[in-house]
């Protein structure tokens, strides 16, 4: 059974405690595993107008690719075997159309020129829930007794957050700093968040507006107190409780998901977390945040390699780069065994950044499971995630001078072990000072 075939949900809207209409709007689709919350903004009901087209037109175009999406349920058993990533650009072209028609509508007119929405959409397929994500709307994960925030807010307060430039404190004086920085509809065209993230039995989501979420506090424990401290079916209209009794000051609207088809798959779990946490601790990325991390996970595939197995062979052209997640790997020039591997260390890391040859052979010792990222998928995040982009290429910055440092040291090491006298002087002379800047001459 797919796990999609265990999916419950439960979905409740509110108008609030001050406003007189409801500009929220959500969609649930079971037999698509669609789930979508959108919150609409401009005057004269146009907000209203907007989330509701909003989420019309998103899934009336996932219903007409409702054969691609079964294709990637089959997976490898069907006729044609469709990626990730198609997944991900079909969410993202129906956000797009959204946009596009909602701009339309409001060109049209005039009392209706500005609207937009926001919108977080999650659309369930085999093992895997593929996210599109615009505005302040949230999606959280529920997993292991842990909650945390899976999108990030296009708001001017994350903004000038990102940038560090001003405290937290500060940043609570800026005027609008809850306005928000991409919308549905406003433009032609928006720029859209997507994410694939693996699902589990026993996981729960939660879609809202920011009328529940800005009643949450920033470790999301009012988050888990209401998913723990009520029956799965009360859980989306204590939601509404919850933010009403804070104040309701804008529309409320949430919608739950539950996956709960199937044991718990133990195994999976274990490589998901391991996968996970070895990426973290990596120099390479450990400065990257929860939801960042997420981004890389995404396209990051674990392999099993038998004893004797080669990894990667010297002189191939590599565009992988390989953490050892279980195991040891030796890495060997011609008989030479140089190093090996165990878990949580690396290789082929130059591999992320251009295509070279491979220095050398490196072979499986015992079973091992290895984490794999291409570098075309790594450079897609880079393209989208600048931020992650700025991150990366100042850790490996730091990886490379490390690599340097340790070059240096042995063959410093090589130097005294051997007696080789430094020579260096003699061979070269002296440098005559007075050469113009970028040349330099031997005295003789």
């Amino acid at each position: 059974m797919s796990l999609t075939d265990g999916i419950r949900f439960f979905a409740a809207t509110d108008v609030g405690r001050v406003r007189d209409h409801n500009e929220d709007n959500y969609l649930v689709d079971r037999k698509l595993a669609l789930f979508i919350v959108a919150d609409g903004m401009g005057g004269h009901a146009a907000g209203e107008v907007a989330s509701a087209l909003a989420v019309r037109t998103v899934h009336e175009e996932l219903r007409k690719q409702r054969q691609l999406v079964d294709d990637y349920e089959i997976g490898a058993k069907g006729a044609r075997a469709v990626s990730t990533r198609e997944m991900l650009n079909l969410l993202e072209f129906a956000v797009q159309r959204a946009c596009a028609r909602i701009h339309e509508e409001a060109m049209a007119d005039a009392q209706k020129r500005g609207m937009g929405t926001t919108l977080s959409a999650m659309l369930f397929a085999r093992d895997k829930a593929f996210v599109a994500h615009v505005g302040d709307s949230r999606i959280y994960q529920y997993r292991g007794g842990r909650v945390q925030q899976i999108t990030e807010d296009h708001t001017v307060f994350n903004e000038l957050l990102k940038r560090g430039k001003l405290t937290r404190e500060q940043i609570e004086k800026v005027a609008h700093k809850n306005a928000i920085t991409r919308a549905v509809g406003v433009y032609e065209r928006v720029e859209v968040d997507t994410l694939a993230i693996e699902v589990l039995p026993g996981d729960a989501y939660l879609l809202c507006s920011d009328g529940l979420h800005g009643y949450l506090d920033d470790k999301h424990l009012d988050v888990l107190s209401v998913l723990e401290g009520y029956r799965p079916e009360d859980q989306a209209q204590a939601f509404i409780e919850h933010a009403n009794a804070r104040g309701g000051k804008d529309n409320i609207t949430d919608v739950i998901v539950r996956v709960e088809a199937g044991d718990h798959d133990a195994e999976r779990a274990r490589r998901l977390q391991a996968k996970r946490d070895t990426l973290a601790r990596m120099a390479l990325f450990s400065r990257l945040s929860e939801r960042e991390l997420l981004r890389v996970l995404q396209v990051a595939e674990i392999r099993d390699f038998a004893r004797g197995e080669h990894v990667m062979r010297e002189g191939e052209r590599g565009d992988e780069l390989f953490v050892v997640l279980t195991g040891k790997v030796a890495v060997v020039r011609g008989e030479a065994v140089l190093t090996h591997l165990g878990p949580g260390e690396h290789v082929g890391e130059m591999a992320l950044i251009r295509a070279v040859p491979r220095s050398a052979d490196v072979i499986a010792d015992v079973d091992s499971e290895l984490v794999a990222i291409k570098r075309a998928d790594f450079f897609e995040i880079l393209r989208r995630e600048h931020e992650i982009a700025i991150k990366f290429l100042w850790q490996f910055l730091g990886v490379l001078a490390d690599r340097l440092d340790q070059t240096s040291r042995e063959l410093r090491t090589a130097r005294e072990h051997e007696g080789i006298e430094d020579i260096t002087s003699e061979i070269f002379g002296e440098l005559d000072d007075d050469a113009p800047t970028g040349e330099h001459r031997r005295v003789d």
